[in-house]
């Protein structure tokens, strides 16, 4: 049984720590946006990803294995995403999952996200993937 004590621990540290996450959203969309004008198109996720994916491939062998891609997609979602079934995550695999997440967390269909759209679900799936 949860005390009241500990129930209005855990509301008081969600209510402190919401700005912090919305201020690490924000950061997020300003890192993602070079161009500076309040959205992230495509184009720019997929080049944030490629970045990302250079990071994470400190073998140089041009793939990713889960343990280089961190937690970024399940074991179910790297296979799902890896259609040679080799375990690993080419660029052009890694960014067909990103376009893939783009798409969901898009869901006017306007081929850019804002900030409320990076803080759905689906947006902090994608930004797992960029960040």
């Amino acid at each position: 049984m949860i005390s009241r004590r500990s129930l209005a621990l855990t509301l008081a540290m969600a209510v402190l720590s919401a700005p912090a996450l919305a201020a690490g959203r924000k950061g997020a969309l300003k890192m993602l946006d070079p161009d500076n004008d309040g959205t992230v198109d495509l184009a720019e996720a997929k080049k944030a990803a490629a970045n990302l994916f250079a990071k994470l491939d400190p073998d140089h062998d041009g793939t990713l294995d889960a343990r280089e891609l961190r937690g970024r997609l399940t074991a179910k979602e790297l296979a799902a995403a890896d259609p040679d079934h080799d375990g690993t995550l080419t660029l052009d695999e890694y960014l067909v999952v990103v376009e893939q997440r783009f798409k969901a967390a898009d869901p006017d269909n306007d081929g850019t996200l804002d900030a409320k759209e990076l803080n759905s679900r689906a947006g902090r799936a994608l930004l797992r993937l960029l960040k």
